[in-house]
């Protein structure tokens, strides 16, 4: 990729970046219950990771 991104590719990356994050924690006992451990990335959306996914941008 180019050494200065032009401001548009570089607001989408940012966007794509923030898709990204793991859900709140509080989503857990609201979906599952109390008792339940279950990792809060599972409810997010859209994964990708810059090594794994390349991002058509």
């Amino acid at each position: 990729m180019a050494r200065y991104k032009h401001p548009s590719r570089k607001q989408r990356l940012v966007k794509k970046g923030e898709q990204t994050k793991w859900a709140p924690f509080w989503t857990v006992p609201k979906i599952y219950g109390k008792g339940r451990k279950v990792h809060p990335g599972r409810h997010t959306t859209v994964k990708r990771h810059w090594r794994k996914n390349k991002l058509k941008a």
